[in-house]
């Protein structure tokens, strides 16, 4: 079985391949939640905006914290396993401010987001994945 050095100099790409093995499963959640979150976000700022204007800006922030780091790995090479390293961390750290803010304060949001009470909407995935993100970012340095 070739490495990923020869499979991405095979290819002419001369980026190293991030979705190989493990990181396969890892940009199908990521697209998953690229679908819910945008779809989500996207009725609610157009059709609901001034309900909970707070909470579906941040829906959409997280699509695209998702869909960059969906189109990171696809992409592949170390510029983008870096940045997409940098945006789960940023991912990670709004999850858990986001969560934290949900809990103490629920009424500072009228209606949930992605990354409401850690993402219990969308089964804990929004607080799980940046951190098996990152891990499998660092392995594949």
């Amino acid at each position: 079985m070739p490495d990923d050095t020869t499979t991405a100099a095979a290819t002419g790409s001369g980026r190293k391949r991030l979705v190989s093995g493990p990181g396969l499963l890892l940009v199908w959640l990521y697209g998953v939640m690229v679908v819910g979150a945008v779809s989500r976000s996207a009725y609610q700022i157009s059709t609901e905006f001034d309900r909970a204007p707070l909470a579906y800006s941040l829906s959409g922030a997280a699509a695209l914290a998702y869909a960059f780091i969906t189109y990171s790995l696809v992409r592949g090479g170390e510029r983008a396993r870096k940045a997409a390293l940098v945006c789960c961390g940023a991912e990670l750290a709004g999850v858990l401010a986001v969560g934290t803010w949900t809990l103490l304060r629920p009424e500072a949001f009228p209606d949930a987001t992605v990354w409401s009470d850690f993402g219990m909407g969308y089964l804990f995935i929004p607080v799980i994945l940046p951190v098996t993100g990152m891990l499998w970012l660092r392995a594949k340095r």
